[in-house]
Formats: C-alpha cells, structure tokens, sequence
C-alpha cells in the first residue's frame, strides 16, 4: 500500500466534513441564541475533540513526535475507514439537512427552535452525534497511528457521553412534553437499538 495513501484519506475526509458543514455553520450563527448552557466543562469537551481531530494527526503527518506510535498501514483498515467516512458524511448532511436552522454545535437554544422529528430524526434522536462518531472510527481505522488515529474518536466519545444527557435535559425544559413524546418513540443513537 502506498505510504501516501492514509495521509491523502485522512486529509480528504476531514476536510469534506469541513466543506459540507461550512454551509450550515454560516447559517447557524446568523440564528440569535435565545438559551445557552455553555460552560467550562463544554469549552473543555469541544477542545478535545480538536485535539483529537486535529492537532495529533496534523503532528502525525508533519512531524515525527507521534512516530512512536506508528502501526503499520493495511488495506482493510483503509477501505473500512472510507466506508466509514462516506456513512458518516451521508449522515452528517442529512442531519444538518433535516434539522435546518435549529442546530448548534453546542448546547444552545436557537430563537424560534422547534423540535425536529422528520428526515432521519424520524427514527433517532441525534443523528449528528452518530454521524460524528462514525467519522471519529473513520479516522481512528485511515490513520495507522495509535494515538492520531484514535484520538477523535477517544475525545468525541467522551463528549457525547458527557453532553447527551444535558442535551435532552434541555430539551425536555425546553420543549416538555412535545420532546418527551419524541423521545419515547425514538432511540439515541442507533435505531432500534440504543
């Protein structure tokens, strides 16, 4: 397998996430926040995701302070890390799709926020975070280094273990019993599942 083969993965994934959320952040920032439960442990939680994103594959690609951890590079980790990737961008889009200028990328409540049940919300509650998560595996399979790899997907577990239960805990204040019928028909994260 060519050397430059995980490098230029790793490269073109991330920014297709970059360039297909663009868009949607541009928009979500235009929208007044009308709640926020932005705090230290969130603004923690949000700079180790771009650790993990970030700056120890960026340390991998350019330097060699993270050779230590180098594995050696294989096709099925590859191909499946592009499989990820692409289900994870799909997803990804759908969601910021479907939720529309009712999303942010922190815990915050947007003027005018409905609770959104149609697209793939339909049949499950956060399919951002399932998006993402699938995009961390992407990554931690696509770059043959045990700490740049898995790093994401390390760090953003972390922050969904940690932030969906404030999350929901918002939206049920929000929303009452509206969000509170939505989330008795659907699941977290995977449908049917969990």
């Amino acid at each position: 397998m060519p050397s430059w083969l995980a490098p230029a993965a790793y490269l073109a994934g991330t920014l297709a996430m970059f360039v297909l959320r663009a868009p949607f952040i541009r928009r979500s920032i235009q929208v007044p926040v009308a709640q926020s439960r932005i705090g230290p442990r969130e603004v923690l939680l949000v700079s180790l995701v771009a650790v993990g994103l970030l700056l120890l594959p960026v340390l991998w690609l350019t330097t060699e302070l993270l050779a230590f951890a180098d594995r050696r590079p294989c096709a099925w980790a590859l191909g499946s890390g592009l499989l990820a990737y692409a289900l994870g961008l799909w997803l990804l889009y759908r969601a910021h799709v479907d939720l529309g200028r009712d999303w942010s990328n922190t815990l915050q409540i947007r003027k005018g926020h409905r609770v959104v049940t149609d697209g793939v919300y339909r049949r499950i509650r956060h399919p951002m975070y399932a998006a993402l998560l699938l995009h961390a595996l992407g990554q931690a399979l696509v770059v043959p280094n045990w700490l740049a790899g898995p790093g994401y997907l390390a760090a953003f577990v972390l922050l969904v273990a940690l932030r969906l239960g404030p999350e929901e805990r918002l939206m049920l204040e929000t929303f009452g019993p509206t969000y509170e019928q939505y989330r008795s028909r659907t699941r977290r994260l995977i449908p049917g599942l969990w």
